[in-house]
């Protein structure tokens, strides 16, 4: 075969591969900053801190979020190190290990959820929970759930004991990426469905035992003290969501 055939062939193959496997747009990653224990209001659930600074939770059932606004990035740096010593099914009734972070939470009936699905299933999920007129738990419990389809998306690897991963959410107007390991794994226009909310950036786990360090885009700053709560909604205990 002729070199001319060669180059021709080879520019045929890489574009047939380019239509079929669309490239990811070029990375728009806002700079983090690790966000310490002090810093997280924890409605739900116990997190503790090891003697590294890293943060632990062993509870069933665990929520938090920023204590200033913080901004729409977050990412969650952690170790897996298997399932609670007891298990919590939840609101729905499910029993699932996971965890995740929580994008403009204005309270636990309405939020954005990206999360990291352990068992039964291994995937990252993405839902808007909309309860309008809502705040607590005790009024919404499991209701007003969407779950957001990508526009492109593709399997993140299966998170097994003792191992560790790296889970970050990046909002752009209604437009949602997520990484996974430093893998863009799912990216989608979320519309509408964000109409209207606001609040911080906050995580969660369920029935899973983690060590983990949080960051948030342009949360913290090292020279100036985490600030109360907005408002009572933003901190309040909570059974779960």
């Amino acid at each position: 075969m002729k070199s001319n055939d060669v180059a021709s062939l080879t520019i045929a193959v890489v574009v047939a591969w380019s239509l079929t496997y669309p490239a990811w747009p070029a990375s728009t990653q806002k700079e983090l900053e690790r966000v310490p224990r002090d810093a997280l209001c924890v409605t739900n659930g116990e997190i503790g801190v090891l003697a590294n600074d890293r943060l632990t939770v062993e509870s069933p059932s665990s929520r938090a979020v920023l204590r200033n606004m913080g901004g729409n990035a977050a990412e969650i740096r952690f170790r897996y190190l298997g399932p609670t010593q007891s298990s919590k099914p939840l609101a729905s009734g499910e029993m699932r290990r996971q965890i995740g972070i929580k994008l403009n939470a204005q309270d636990t009936c309405n939020l954005l959820y990206v999360m990291w699905h352990i068992e039964p299933d291994s995937r990252i999920a993405v839902s808007v929970k909309r309860n309008p007129g809502m705040r607590t738990h005790e009024q919404c419990g499991a209701h007003g759930y969407v779950n957001v389809k990508a526009t492109v998306h593709t399997q993140a690897q299966k998170v097994t004991p003792g191992s560790s991963h790296v889970l970050r959410a990046d909002l752009e107007g209604d437009e949602l990426t997520v990484t996974a390991d430093g893998v863009a794994v799912w990216r989608g226009a979320l519309g509408r469905q964000l109409d209207g909310l606001s609040g911080p950036v906050g995580l969660r786990t369920d029935n899973a035992h983690f060590e983990f360090e949080f960051l948030a885009g342009g949360a913290i700053s090292p020279t100036e003290s985490p600030r109360a709560p907005t408002g009572s909604a933003v901190c309040a205990s909570s059974s779960g969501d």
